[in-house]
């Protein structure tokens, strides 16, 4: 085709790409307010670590990998565009947009760094970051790549894919609903099951340190995320509106009712609840973002809302220490949005539309989309949690993932990164080896 260039739609898309990249310095905060005060730079150097190592592999063999010529069904063709080298923006997959093709590119590495950096949650105060970027690297590569061809270039998950061929309809998944917060919810509890619980985890408080780094991560978030949703359309229109208000109210809604389940339970609505509300609406509201109306949207949100705030509990009765809530909010909150599509999905006003794929229950399309969703999410469920154990049981017995014991008690700052956050902190922990 001939690349017509938008330069409306490519303003917005530049803006779209920087919004996202935010998210993942957010996510600094949001997750190093969340842990104690002796591991914040540890927790925040994990976000960025994933930034330098998944950019750099992002523009070799990233996204060629993710949307070059289909392989089997199962990735794409990494030596297609590796290093971007030849790309031409009629290749763009932006093209129609009047995007360029590196702009394309750019966009879709913020995806893939924030996946990266949303695991880290899970495995907390205790892993190495010399290990972590190793994990990252390999990750990416072989679990991220895969999941994100299968929904956007094309392959399993895609028009011709698994699904269609069993006599469903097209999995929806406008924003990275599987791609994204399934994926990276599962892998963490995959990592957390490897690397064990946190020493004293369920007999001494492990409060987060600092609330303030807490909300502001969330509204740095929510902030970035609409360009994560919006950006999605690749084009500044009609679509990218529709999912900029969805992404507003949903998360309105998630936020109020996670408090309202806090206060029916706990007899008080906090500021870690209403950020962490926030945050489980976002993540809901990703994959439906432009499938479904106004009513849908309050809806996925509300219920998002107060299943993570239950979900978060899960780990104290089934005794895996998902330190910083992945599972229950990125996990559980992923599912939740991508399933509700199949109830609330309607093309009835949206010029977006898969084709191939069909109106929720509630919607008079029947329970094919919901079949469809739940398909979805299962096989990537499956293939990421499997996949990550075996990565994560590899380098645990070879390098080792987990910090030693003194270094995890005596504080993970000061054990991999010779410093720490606060003075006073690291004052302390200097008289306590003194005096050892």
């Amino acid at each position: 085709m001939d690349f017509a260039l938008d330069t409306g739609n490519t303003a917005w898309m530049l803006t779209a790409s920087a919004l996202v990249l935010l998210m993942t310095p957010g996510l600094a905060f949001f997750y190093g307010g969340m842990v104690r005060g002796k591991s914040v730079l540890n927790m925040m150097m994990m976000s960025f670590g994933a930034m330098g190592v998944v950019g750099l592999i992002w523009v070799l063999w990233g996204y060629s990998a993710t949307f070059g010529s289909d392989i089997g069904g199962f990735i794409g063709n990494p030596l297609d565009y590796f290093g971007l080298d030849g790309m031409t923006d009629d290749q763009s997959l932006m093209a129609a947009a009047g995007v360029p093709a590196l702009v394309a590119v750019a966009f879709q590495a913020t995806f893939a760094i924030i996946t990266i950096a949303l695991i880290s949650g899970a495995i907390a105060d205790r892993t190495k970051f010399s290990a972590w970027l190793i994990f990252a690297g390999i990750w990416v590569t072989i679990v991220y790549m895969p999941v994100a061809h299968w929904v956007w270039g094309g392959g399993l998950l895609g028009a011709e894919g698994i699904t269609v061929d069993m006599g469903l309809s097209v999995p929806i998944d406008f924003a990275g609903g599987t791609v994204v917060h399934i994926n990276a919810g599962i892998a963490g509890l995959a990592l957390a099951l490897i690397l064990g619980k946190r020493k004293g985890f369920g007999k001494e408080p492990m409060r987060p340190h600092n609330l303030p780094f807490v909300m502001l991560g969330a509204a740095l978030l929510w902030f970035g995320w609409f360009g994560f949703n919006a950006g999605s359309e690749f084009a500044a229109d009609g679509v990218a509106g529709r999912a900029w208000l969805n992404t507003l109210i949903a998360t309105c809604a998630a936020m109020l009712t996670w408090l309202l389940t806090e206060r029916l339970r706990d007899g008080k609505a906090t500021s870690l609840g209403a950020a962490s509300g926030v945050v489980g609406g976002l993540v809901a509201i990703t994959p439906a973002a432009a499938a479904v109306d106004t009513f849908g949207a309050i809806a996925i949100g509300a219920i998002a809302g107060s299943l993570c705030a239950l979900a978060v509990g899960l780990k104290y009765r089934f005794g895996y220490d998902d330190s910083l809530d992945v599972v229950g909010v990125h996990l559980v909150g992923g599912l939740t949005g991508t399933i509700l599509i199949g109830l609330f999905a309607t093309d009835k006003n949206s010029t977006w539309y898969p084709e191939g794929a069909m109106n929720g229950l509630f919607y008079g399309g029947g329970l094919t989309q919901l079949a469809t969703q739940v398909i979805a999410a299962v096989v990537v469920v499956v293939f990421s949690f499997i996949v990550t154990y075996v990565i994560g049981a590899i380098l645990q017995a070879t390098i080792g993932m987990r910090v030693s014991d003194g270094d995890e008690v005596g504080g993970i700052d000061l054990a991999q990164h010779g410093e720490t956050a606060y003075e006073a902190l690291g004052a302390r922990v200097t008289m306590t080896e003194v005096k050892a």
